[in-house]
This record gives C-alpha cells, structure tokens and sequence, in this order.
C-alpha cells in the first residue's frame, strides 16, 4: 500500500476529518411542514426533498484527492409528517422506513449516457406526453429534468472549488462528468460516485454497488489497455475509489452501525458457461485485503469451475477479520431462481441485495427482506398446544408443518397494500421506468417479496429430541416435557443438560436430525408455492435471519433441545449456539443436506472461526478446500468469521483499543465496538471452530 492511501485513511477513517465539514442536524421535518401545508403529492415531495439536500450540499474538495464528493448534509428531511405517516399506516403497509431501498440500480442507464444527454432525453418524452394530453407523466419527467439540474449544478460548484483549492484532477474530471459520459476509468469512478452519492441524498438507503466487475471492466480495460496505469497504479485507484464508501457512512441509516448495504458482487457465471470473473475482479480483492475497512462488502459469485487460487484470495481476505467474502453458489442460485420464473438472462445477472438476498440489478422492485417465519414458533406452539395429544410423531410433525403453513397466511396477509416513497433519481436507472414515466416505487418488472426464515437448527434439533425420547426410548412424557418447558426447566436442571448436551444436534451431518431441516425447509417453500403477493409478485422463502434472530427470541419459551427461554437462535442458516459440533467439515456437510435452490431468497451458513485457524498459509488453504467444498456439496450461500472470544470479551472492557475489530454481524460486518451489547453478546457465544 503506497503511503498516499495510508495517509487518507487514517484522515478519513481513523480521524475522521471529513466531519469538520458536516453542517449543523436539523429538524427532520423542516421540509415535510410546508409540503404538509401545500398538500403536495408524495411524487413532488420526494423531487424537492432531493434537489433541497443537493443545493444545501457545500463542495468539499482535498488537495490530494482524485475522487471528490463528501456529504456535509447531516439530515435528510422526511418528506411526511408523523400524523400524515400514521394515518398512511392505517390503510397501507410501510416497509421499514418507507423510502425505495435495498435495491440494485443500473447504473450503466446514467453512467454510459451522462446526464446532458439524458437530459435532453427526458425533455423530449416531456414534450411527447404534453402533446398526447398526459400531463402527469409529463410532470414526472419535468421533475426527473430538476434533480439532474441539482446534481449538474453540485458538480460545477465542486469543479470550482477544485479549481480554487488547485486540485487539478478533479477540476478536469469534472469538467466531463457527470454531464456526459466517462472516457476513462477515473472519470467512470467519480461518476459512479456522484450517482451513489446522490441516492443517499434522496433518502434512499442500502444503496448496492451490482456487478462492479461488469460494468466497470470496459474503462478500466481501455486504460490499462492504453498504458495509462499498471497493476500497481490501478490498484491504487481502486483502493482510493473503496475509500469513498467510507467517508459518509457515519450518515448512513441501518439497525446497527456498519449496517449500510454498500455490498459489491464480483465474478459469476456468464450465460454461455463462461466464467466473468475478471482482472478487475482480483484487484478489488486485492483492494479489499490491503485496505481492511469494512466498505464495500465483497461478495463472491462461484461455480463448480472456481479455481481454488480464487478461493484462497478470498480466505485471505477472511483472515484479516473483514467477514467477507461473502460466497453464492451461482450452481444452485441460478436454478432456483429460474426456478423462480426469472429470465434466464436475468438469473445469470443477478447480485446480492444489502446483506444477502438474491436480487436482479436494474429491473427488480422485489423486497426480499419484508418478514420472517420463525421455526421455533411453529415447533413451539405446536408442543404446547398439540404434542401431549398425539400419539405418533408424525402426527406431531403434521403440527409444525401446519404452523408454517399458518404463519405464512399471516405473514402473506401482514405484507398487503405495500406502499413506498416515490424515487424518481433512482427510476432513472430502472428499465422501463423512464421510458413509461412511471416510478420505480410503483413496481417494476419483477415485484417479489423475500420471508427469512429463523432458528431453523433449533426447530431441528427439537423435532429430533422429541422424536428420540418422547416417540422412541420413551424417556419422557410428552404432558411432563411440556411442563418442564412452560417452567424453563425450574426444578428440571438434569432434563434441560441431557436435552442440551446429549440429544442429536444438526452440524454433525448426522441424518437423524438433518432429515428435519430438509423437511422443514421444504415445508416452507411448499407453504409459499403458487401465492401472488399485492403487486403481482411471488413470495420467497429463505434461510437467512437478519435481526431477527434477535427479535424472534421475545416471544419464544424454552425448546426441546435444551435452549432457556430468551436465549439465542442460531444466526441466519447455522448451528445452535450451544451445539457441540464435530467441526466445520461436518456442519458444511449437514447444512448442504436440503434442497436449497427451493430456499433462495438467500442466507448464507455462518461460521465462525478461531482466527488461529489462520496462522499458516497451508491453514489458510483448508479454510478455502472447506469454503469450495461446500458449493461443491450443494451449499448455496456463506460466509466465515474469523474471531477470538478474549479479544471480543476485552474489547468490550477497554473499547478504545479495539476501534478497528470487525466482525460479521448478520449480513453486513461492522466495527464491533460500535455495536449493541446484545448484537455482541450474540457474537461472543457463537461457536469458534477450528479446521
């Protein structure tokens, strides 16, 4: 790493320098009293709530920067008033914040055209819909045509002050872009970063990079064809443009701090059965491994053809504690997603949404994270309202198959009447919303909905303790067993340890238990086949968990596995907090066992690692046999932690020394430090694993 980059790390990201410039929070409801008092549509609202922030925005230019572009708007002002919000809840559905997010963008519809051109292109649809008498349409574009006003008048005051603070660079590159299209990579970097920069503006978060690899390898192959820069210095480039991700993530929203969704997603399968991966692809590896910030998450598309170099690059980049790669399974996600009902040109495209979801850039209005069914809850109430009644297992286990099917009629019925904030900077890169003057928050072409899917290891593992000693060795009760759960195993100590420590638990590739987690699986995609959700999408089931194998512990009592009420689930598709597993080997069998192109809203089998496993460059090669060892098995999704227990239990005691741990939290890797104390607990009492 050339001393240049060190030194705007450590302004940027240990100082944090940038944050001088931050102007002075204000009240988030400033703009939304006054739209409030016009009684403006929402479409009005989100256009002036953008061009607002961007002509607020004061240029920020360093002198030794090639690319510029700094938030100094701390707030994003709501575009509804908080009565205005609830009575909009009382008829629809708000997902999280309201605003369009965690979608992927084309950014090739700005960033190949330039926003001149495409200026121009927007007045002429403007003027053909006024003479077809479509005014509302036409009024749509007329606000597209201002926010691209904002955007080329923030990027001339930045051209000046470039010009005022003599940075050369940047006053050139901005002379060119964003108002017409890059003729370099530096150009296409800076452009990039206008248009991400601009999402965020807009109130738009978890705001994914795609392809990168793709849609980027046309300017940097033409430089590098040209001489222009070598490895080295394209290297450099590329870990100063990873650096841009990281200066306004202080202002990012998310549940946690690191929470961003600034996911990258290099390589994957061409649709010819060609490989993408590309050199580009390896320097932002590269990037990423010298660079050690936990921005932008890399994720890693692989086949059954990856070489193993490829994984051992990524292994390493699991060694520095980052959390990512995160790797998908393009043998086993583009069949399920063609499975699905995508086209096959858009299964062979697709990336990963904020976390880990599977999501088609450019075309894809789905929200793939709108809910979750918890398993637990299925196993649980049928133990308490059914299992001393039935005098099979299997009709025990006809319960739990109709809880899920229950509880995906209640989370299919919650979601009705969706309703999003209009987004017309986004719909502009967004195929067939521009071209029809239609935003993208109306939908687009697909419109799927994702449901996680939780605790599927201690459903698992409690339909195998209730099978082996209620149904088999007769060891309990089924009415005694229940007690003892409604007391969370007051008075019943020796029944909770043997249930704990001695029943059959999933990751030790032992079919008893796994055979659960296929059907249960199976059960869930089966409860969502054929169901059309409020905009003509299907639902998508998923073995991911994001928070909520937090939250999904509220209402959950003590389990059949030997689990206390309250405790923790597993996090996304893993084991059992308190599993003894035989090793890592025997989980990736275990968890490889179900059909997962039936599950692949996505979520990834999460292990952690001891990060002694790491030690040795032979070390490092197991991790990566283990990782492709997976994928070859039929894994769809993962992504390792590399911890230590005493690190993380002092980092707690004595923060200030740890600013710079990073741990993968459930999609995303943060700062651990930064985080709730729950959110690391959770983190602390998962398995560390040796290879």
């Amino acid at each position: 790493m050339r001393e240049r980059i060190r030194n705007m790390i450590d302004f940027f990201v240990v100082q944090k320098g940038q944050r001088a410039y931050w102007q002075p929070e204000e009240d988030v409801y400033r703009l939304a009293k006054d739209f409030a008092e016009a009684q403006m549509p929402a479409m009005d609202r989100s256009a002036l709530r953008l061009r607002n922030v961007l002509d607020r925005e004061e240029p920020v230019v360093f002198r030794d920067e090639r690319i510029a572009f700094t938030r100094t708007v701390q707030t994003v002002p709501a575009i509804f008033l908080e009565e205005e919000l609830e009575e909009l809840k009382r008829s629809r559905w708000i997902h999280e914040r309201g605003d369009v997010c965690n979608i992927s963008v084309d950014y090739t519809r700005l960033l190949n055209i330039g926003l001149v051109p495409k200026r121009e292109e927007l007045m002429a649809r403007m003027q053909r819909w006024e003479k077809e008498g479509n005014m509302e349409k036409a009024h749509y574009c007329s606000l597209q045509i201002g926010i691209l006003d904002s955007v080329l008048a923030l990027a001339e005051r930045y051209r000046k002050k470039a010009v005022q603070m003599g940075n050369e660079t940047v006053a050139r590159t901005l002379a060119r872009v964003p108002a017409y299209a890059p003729e370099s990579f530096l150009e296409a970097l800076q452009m990039f970063r206008i248009l991400h920069f601009v999402m965020w503006c807009g109130g738009n978060y978890h705001n994914t990079v795609g392809r990168f690899d793709q849609y980027m390898y046309p300017y940097f192959r033409r430089d590098m064809d040209r001489g222009i820069y070598d490895e080295e210095s394209a290297l450099e480039l590329i870990e100063e443009f990873f650096l841009s991700f990281n200066r306004d993530s202080g202002l990012y929203p998310g549940m946690q701090q690191g929470d961003n969704g600034q996911s990258m997603v290099l390589g994957g399968l061409n649709e010819d059965g060609s490989d993408s991966y590309n050199p580009l692809s390896e320097l932002c590896l590269h990037a990423s491994l010298e660079l050690k910030l936990i921005d932008p998450k890399i994720n890693l598309r692989v086949h059954k053809n990856t070489p193993i170099e490829t994984y051992i690059l990524g292994s390493r980049l699991t060694k520095q504690g980052l959390g990512f790669p995160q790797y998908s399974n393009d043998d086993v996600v583009i069949p399920g997603l063609l499975d699905l009902g995508y086209e096959k040109k858009d299964a062979y495209n697709y990336v990963v949404a904020a976390c880990w979801e599977f999501i088609i850039p450019g075309n894809a209005m789905d929200i793939p994270n709108i809910e979750a069914l918890s398993f637990s809850r299925a196993l649980s109430e049928a133990v308490e309202q059914k299992l001393p009644q039935c005098e099979t297992f299997e009709a025990f286990y006809g319960h739990v198959r109709s809880n899920i099917y229950s509880q995906a009629d209640e989370l299919c019925e919650k979601v009705k009447n969706v309703y999003l904030f209009p987004a017309p900077f986004i719909s502009l890169m967004m195929e067939g919303c521009e071209e029809d003057a239609t935003d993208i928050s109306e939908g687009c072409k697909y419109n799927n909905y994702g449901f996680h899917g939780t605790g599927i290891a201690t459903a698992a593992d409690s339909l195998a303790a209730i099978k082996k000693i209620v149904f088999e060795e007769k060891k309990i009760g089924a009415e005694e067993l229940k007690r003892a759960l409604e007391k969370d195993f007051e008075g019943d100590e020796q029944l909770c340890s043997f249930l704990r420590w001695e029943t059959p638990k999933m990751g030790n590739n032992d079919d008893y238990v796994d055979e659960f987690a296929c059907r249960l699986l199976n059960d869930f995609a089966d409860a969502l086949a054929g169901r059309k959700n409020d905009r003509g999408g299907i639902f998508r089931a998923g073995t991911g968990s994001a928070m909520y194998y937090v939250w999904h512990t509220k209402d959950i009592p003590a389990t059949p596995d030997g689990r206390h009420r309250g405790e923790g689930l597993g996090c996304n598709y893993s084991p059992s907090l308190f599993s003894r597993c035989k090793g890592p080997v025997s989980i990736v069998q275990s968890f490889s066992k179900p059909d997962l192109r039936r599950a692949i809203n996505g979520g990834p089998l999460t292990l952690e690692l001891h990060d002694t496993v790491f030690r040795t460059a032979e070390s490092v090669e197991k991790v990566a046999m283990l990782v492709k060892s997976f994928m070859d098995m039929g894994g769809h999704q993962l992504q390792l932690n590399a911890v230590n227990r005493d690190t993380m239990l002092d980092a707690q005691k004595h923060p200030e020394n740890y600013r710079n741990l990073i741990v993968r939290v459930w999609g995303w890797s943060g700062y651990f430090v930064e985080l709730d104390k729950e959110y690391q607990d959770h983190i602390i009492r998962r398995m560390e694993l040796a290879v």
